[in-house]
Parts: C-alpha cells; sequence; structure tokens
C-alpha cells in the first residue's frame, strides 16, 4: 500500500513519525512525507522522499513576529489541557477551540498547503494518510482521494479529549445557539473537493499513539499504542564518548521545540550554568548561539554543541535537563535516565508529564520563573545521588518498553487501513 504522512514544518514533529515510517517502508509499503517547503531538506535527510505542499512556514520566525499569543490575558481561559468539571462550560470548550482554530491551526494549514496536498493526494492516490495531529490538511486529503487516515499524536490527546467535552456539552445550548469551530472551518474546505465533515476529520479513523500507558486519556476512540524508537538526525559520534564516563555526565537540552516551533526560550541558561560550575560532573549541552545570548561565561565541565545526536548521548548520562519535549522525555524514558525538567503550560502537556514522571519517582520538576542557581544545583544533586531516582526510571523504562515497536504495529495499521478505506488499493 501507499502512505502519506503529513506535518508541518517542524523537525521536532517529524521526527518522532521516521521510525514508523521507516517499519512501513521496510515491510514493503511505499511512504512519502508531505510538508512545507522548509522541512523538505530535513525529510530527506530521514531517507525519505519529501513532497513540499504549500509555502514555507517559517513558524519560528511567524512566533516572534506575533506576540500577541504570549500575553497571558489573551490565552485566558482556552487552555485546550483544561479538564476541571467546573470549568468545562459549553461556553468555555468552544471559546477554546475557536482561540486555536485563529492562532494555531489555521497558520499550520493555509489554503495553500490544502489546495496541494489534495492535488498530490489525487495524483498518487495513498491508500493511507497518516498526520501530526494538527496538521488536519491530511485528513482533508485522505478524504479527497478515498484513503483511510489516522492521527499521529505526539503527546497526551487534549484534542480527542477536548471533542469530547465538545459533543457531551453542545447539547446544553439552544438550537440556535449551537455551533462547531471545526465543523464551520472544515467542512467548507472539504466540500471544495466534493466531500462533506465528518468527527474523524478532527480525530482520524485511528489514532497512533506514542505515549506511554500511563499518560494515555481516557477517550472513547480506537488507538495503536507504539513505542516512540528515537531519531535524532544524523551524525557521527565522537571518539571521546565512552559507553561509561569516568563522572557523572548530565545532558542539557532544550530540543528542537524552541528553536523551531515556539521561537522562544525559558530555561535560564546562565542560572544553569551557574548551578553546575562547582560540580564533578561533566555536562554536555546542545544550545546554538541564540540560545547562549543571555550566558556571561561557561564553566570548564561544560561541553556546547549547536546539535548533537541525543540516541547516543543519552545512554551515556546519568541524568538529563530538558524543557518538557516529547523527544527528550522519551529518550530519557527509553533509557531509565532520570529527568530534571523545567517548563511551562505554552508546551503542550510538558507539565503534567513532568508532574506524572516525578510521582512515580523517575524525575523532579521545576517551575522556571524565579530559579535559583542554590534550588537547581540541589535538585540535580538529589538526581544524581539519590537512588531512588534511578530504580523509579528503571520501572517507567520497563513501561516503556512494554508498548509495541513500530515493526509490530504495522499488521494492525494495514488491518485498519483496510477497513477505513473507501476505494479500493490498487496494489
Amino acid at each position: 500500500m501507499r502512505v502519506l504522512f503529513n506535518t508541518f514544518a517542524a523537525s521536532s514533529h517529524l521526527y518522532p513519525m521516521v521510525s514508523l515510517a521507516w517499519a512501513l517502508h521496510a515491510a514493503g509499503h511505499e511512504v512519502r512525507v508531505a510538508s512545507q517547503p522548509d522541512l523538505v531538506d530535513t525529510i530527506t535527510r530521514t531517507c525519505l522522499p519529501a513532497v513540499p505542499v504549500g509555502e514555507a512556514l517559517e513558524m519560528a520566525r511567524q512566533m516572534q513576529e506575533d506576540t500577541s499569543w504570549r500575553d497571558e490575558d489573551s490565552r485566558a481561559g482556552m487552555d485546550l489541557t483544561e479538564n476541571r468539571p467546573e470549568m468545562l462550560t459549553s461556553e468555555f470548550v468552544t471559546r477554546t477551540l475557536d482561540w486555536h482554530l485563529a492562532n494555531i491551526f489555521k497558520h499550520l494549514n493555509t489554503d495553500s498547503v490544502l489546495n496541494d496536498i489534495v492535488e498530490v493526494a489525487r495524483e498518487w492516490g495513498p491508500d493511507l494518510v497518516l498526520w501530526d495531529s494538527m496538521t488536519f490538511s491530511g485528513p482533508v486529503a485522505a478524504q479527497a482521494c478515498g484513503a483511510a487516515q489516522a492521527r499521529f499524536l505526539f503527546g497526551q490527546d487534549f484534542i480527542g479529549r477536548m471533542r469530547d467535552h465538545f459533543h457531551r456539552l453542545v447539547g446544553e445550548q439552544p438550537p440556535h445557539l449551537r455551533r462547531d469551530p471545526m465543523a464551520d472551518w472544515l467542512g467548507p474546505v472539504v466540500a471544495r473537493s466534493g466531500g462533506h465533515f465528518t468527527e474523524e476529520l478532527v480525530v482520524g479513523h485511528f489514532s497512533v499513539d506514542a505515549t506511554v500507558p500511563w499518560l494515555r486519556l481516557p477517550v472513547d476512540l480506537e488507538y495503536v499504542p507504539v513505542r516512540y524508537v528515537p531519531y535524532t538526525g544524523a551524525a557521527p559520534v565522537p571518539e571521546w564518548l565512552p559507553e561509561r564516563p569516568a563522572r557523572p555526565r548530565v545532558c542539557l537540552t532544550a530540543g528542537l521545540g524552541g528553536r523551531e516551533v515556539m521561537g522562544e526560550e525559558w530555561i535560564p541558561y546562565s542560572v544553569l550554568f551557574e548551578a553546575v560550575a562547582d560540580l564533578d560532573i561533566e555536562v554536555i549541552a546542545t544550545l546554538d548561539a541564540e540560545q547562549l545570548k543571555t550566558v556571561n561565561a561557561i564553566p570548564d565541565n561544560v561541553r556546547v554543541f549547536d546539535f548533537f545526536p541525543l540516541n547516543v548521548l543519552v545512554p551515556t548520562c546519568s541524568a538529563v535537563i530538558h524543557h518538557g519535549g516529547g523527544g527528550a522525555f522519551a529518550l530519557a524514558l527509553a533509557h531509565g535516565v532520570p529527568q530534571l525538567v523545567m517548563s511551562t503550560e505554552l508546551y503542550w502537556d510538558a507539565i503534567d508529564k513532568a508532574r506524572e514522571l516525578a510521582e512515580r519517582g523517575a524525575a523532579i520538576y521545576l517551575e522556571p520563573d524565579g530559579l535559583t542557581a542554590e534550588v537547581l544545583r540541589d535538585s540535580l544533586v538529589r538526581l544524581l545521588e539519590e537512588p531512588s531516582f534511578r530504580t523509579g526510571a528503571a520501572r517507567v523504562q520497563a513501561d516503556f518498553l512494554a508498548t509495541p515497536s513500530p515493526n509490530e504495529i504495522v499488521p494492525r495499521i494495514e488491518a485498519l487501513t483496510a477497513k477505513h478505506r473507501v476505494r479500493k488499493s490498487a496494489r
């Protein structure tokens, strides 16, 4: 069969898909990846065929130029992660969907992207479209060509849960006030291709879920659990990177999301460097020049790299300090490494994941605002010296490794594709 992956132009959203794309290719299926032109080179470096659609996204630049999304007042009451019953009114849920449409979804899925990917799908004829869960151009293309389609979840399924709340609460509204923001947007979009709105355009025929079992939300949808198999880019392994360093090695990373997606950073690097300067440890930091602008001096025990393949670094580490992004979180889980997480509510499920991991004894979560070098140092020392954190990390690693690998879920994906595909495959 033919499988078209679709994500917006951010390598932090592409990389989690790569191992599944390779698994499908190894099983004999044709695979292509569609995204905006500014991701094409990154896609081809993964040895996958790239299909450019639409115009360049340049998301970091957009986020830096349009600062309204950073304003707490503009985001008030628009939290897609909200799950407190007293907050979940029909008005709140509808306004939350409105906000995400206006500020995120429509920016990622412009008319040029939507038009191009529909044309690509009709010409190439994929049997399955696998799409990043905010890249709604994917299901639009699938409906246009009769393909099955599935979301690839980059984190907890807050969109699926919010849609559950929406459908439960909308009936409380008088008929003349009932409104579905997603249908109002996607309905006219698919109508251009002769289609009509269905809920599957929002939540997929099914969803490939790379989160660990204890992070999955209780949403009544079909999920295909898959283990996150790390891909962090190709690079040579340095000669100085032995399996077991002489002193504790700590990885410090802010991932690619801050650089490419958010356009800003919140980890206090200068304070962090002050915290580790007098510790008998080796710190490997993956930071670029922009991220180092606020740093006055780099301690002797810190090595800084603009890019470093984390999948070869993290297994040699005793701790990982990171921003809460999905890649760093999953890499540390995969290798049983304790985590020190500093994140904000802007980063999807980062805080929820960090707190859950801390409750399981595998991490310490710190809020970035007002952090001092003393608090950071004490937290890192605890993480390195208290055996309970390594024990907790080993427990969550076992949960992680018990999830089926990308190769193991290929037969189920094949069966679900056959079930949901409207037209018969010619292959």
